[in-house]
């Protein structure tokens, strides 16, 4: 009984270490070990790592999460994808929570309504920035009114570039994103 607990002690110190942050704590009211369970804190940042594609791509794949509409002769659906892992969230005039509220599930009410749902479960899941390759006809276009009341619910429709460290030699020097200057 006892080598199987050092063995689990042994395991366990094992898998703290590699978890452990590297800076040395002062204060030991807090925890020597920190623990990253978002695995999206980079992108939050804008350190992680984000494609760039080949410049012949048509739209290109430089975003974290791209937002998609696809327009079937029924029903109108939206996505965000995220560029790795693919479908993050979907809504879609066909759910029968959505589809009990319209007169039509391609109406322009439809669109606009899809649009304010979609930002309310982009703001759920903690994604306030996504890429939009969509470009819509003229401004009152159903599309164009979807992009319209999915910016009205705050989410921002353009990704902000990706941090990349300056080099010593270089005249500019962006400022880093998780640094507060006021």
């Amino acid at each position: 009984m006892q080598v199987g607990t050092q063995s689990r002690a042994v395991v366990l110190s094992f898998i703290n270490i590699r978890n452990a942050s590297t800076a040395v704590v002062a204060n030991p009211n807090l925890a020597p070990v920190f623990v990253n369970r978002n695995p999206r804190n980079l992108e939050r940042l804008r350190i992680g790592y984000k494609p760039d594609g080949y410049h012949v791509d048509n739209p290109g794949r430089n975003y974290w999460h791209k937002l998609n509409l696809e327009v079937s002769s029924k029903y109108v659906t939206a996505t965000v994808n995220h560029f790795e892992n693919g479908e993050v969230l979907r809504a879609s005039t066909c759910e029968w929570c959505i589809k009990k509220f319209l007169y039509s599930a391609k109406d322009t009410s439809a669109y606009i309504n899809l649009g304010r749902i979609l930002g309310m479960r982009c703001l759920q899941t903690g994604l306030t920035e996504i890429s939009c390759y969509i470009t819509p006809r003229n401004e009152t276009d159903k599309v164009a009114l979807f992009l319209k009341a999915l910016q009205e619910s705050g989410v921002e429709l353009k990704e902000p570039p990706q941090y990349k460290a300056p080099y010593p030699w270089d005249q500019h020097r962006p400022e880093k994103p998780w640094e507060v200057v006021e």
